[in-house]
């Protein structure tokens, strides 16, 4: 659900959804803030932990139990109270007036039971009656104790914190069979886009890896009435509308999200991605982004991550950092995104925009310059966001 600020005035949309090339670019800071201030998070949903991972923990997942909750074996062998066999040796062996239990790894020990002989420790055991024991061990040799795995009342995935596959696994370890998460369901629509739509399967990606889902994508014709009833559908917490953002004459996204809501900004100060904009429609966010490759990919990066993430009320992740192989200029008074290709050699920058396709192919990653600064000299430790 996307509650719009009080302090927050709608622009208003000339007929011809033009914005004059003379009005202010809105910070990237202040679209961040304004763009996910009134969202609140949706609804958990409970999945098994083999379809969650990615998605944001709704809840902390505590075990009310110790696990393993009895002592396993690691390996097979001989179960045996250690103190029963204390000194046991080919030259003094211990006589027992029972064979041990054997046990196979992964299960449990029988009562009484605290550690594990090696298969040849128990010669001509097998037959009913005592046997002599050849070797000893220590106490828990070749075992896990009870909550040795995780400890009764420990926390397996915080509140907002994405799942892992790890995290799956230790779930499904721990036998919860459902875990509770949010996961934003984000509609793709491609405006007007004259080539084919080959963003929506990329941004569907990404949405993915953050946590969220993409319910549909569809393309919809450059005509503000199309774009205002693709808008109006139910089914989605937020939506993306790629292309018809410029000031071309088929740019119709912001005409058409004014028509079906309201259009909260349109023009940040971010490159690429000065077109970009958002508001509400339905009482859901929308977010309009660039038709161009490289553009609506910065301005997903810059507003995309920061809405789902406001969705599924996840934790911010601790950042990853690389060292920059060469040196990044930037512009002062614009938040600039610039792509990066990770190597031994460090981070090496791509460009940022006007990106072309057989460079930005090869990003995994990406940098956003603040607008304080000019760039980064070479060699400097800098944030950055994998893709």
């Amino acid at each position: 659900m996307f509650v719009c600020p009080m302090t927050v005035r709608p622009m208003t949309v000339r007929p011809d959804s033009a914005r004059a090339p003379s009005a202010s670019l809105l910070p990237l800071a202040g679209a961040v803030a304004r763009l996910t201030a009134g969202l609140v998070p949706v609804a958990p949903e409970f999945l098994p932990p083999g379809h969650a991972a990615g998605a944001a923990a709704a809840h902390d997942v505590v075990l009310e139990a110790g696990l393993p909750p009895r002592r396993l074996a690691l390996r097979d062998g001989w179960a045996v109270s250690a103190a029963a066999v204390v000194g046991a040796s080919p030259y003094g062996p211990v006589r027992l007036e029972r064979a041990p239990a054997w046990i196979e790894a992964g299960e449990a020990l029988p009562e009484g039971t605290d550690a594990l002989l090696a298969p040849d420790a128990v010669p001509g055991a097998g037959g009913p009656g005592p046997v002599e024991v050849e070797a000893d061990a220590p106490p828990g040799e070749g075992t896990r104790a009870a909550g040795a795995e995780w400890p009764g009342g420990a926390r397996l995935v915080a509140a907002g914190e994405r799942l892992t596959a790890l995290h799956a696994f230790a779930l499904a370890q721990a036998g919860i069979g459902a875990v509770a998460v949010r996961r934003p369901r984000v509609r793709v629509l491609a405006a007007g886009l004259e080539a084919a739509d080959t963003l929506s399967a990329l941004l569907g990606a990404w949405i993915a890896r953050r946590g969220g889902c993409v319910p549909d994508s569809a393309r919809v014709p450059d005509d503000p009435a199309a774009i205002a009833a693709a808008l109006a559908r139910e089914g989605a917490d937020a939506v993306l509308v790629i292309g018809g953002t410029g000031l071309g004459r088929r740019d119709r996204s912001a005409e058409g999200l004014a028509r079906a809501g309201s259009v909260v900004a349109h023009g940040i100060a971010l490159r690429p991605g000065e077109s970009a904009g958002f508001g509400e429609a339905g009482g859901r966010p929308v977010l309009l982004l660039p038709g161009r490759p490289d553009a609506a990919m910065a301005a997903f990066l810059a507003l995309g991550h920061p809405l789902v993430a406001a969705l599924a009320a996840a934790c911010r992740e601790p950042p990853e950092t690389a060292a920059l192989a060469r040196k990044v200029a930037s512009a002062i008074g614009l938040s600039e995104v610039v792509f990066l290709r990770r190597g031994r050699g460090g981070a090496e920058p791509l460009g940022g925009a006007e990106c072309p396709l057989h460079r930005l192919v090869g990003a995994d990653a990406a940098l956003l310059v603040p607008p304080e600064r000019e760039g980064y000299p070479e060699g400097s430790l800098v944030e950055i966001m994998p893709l």
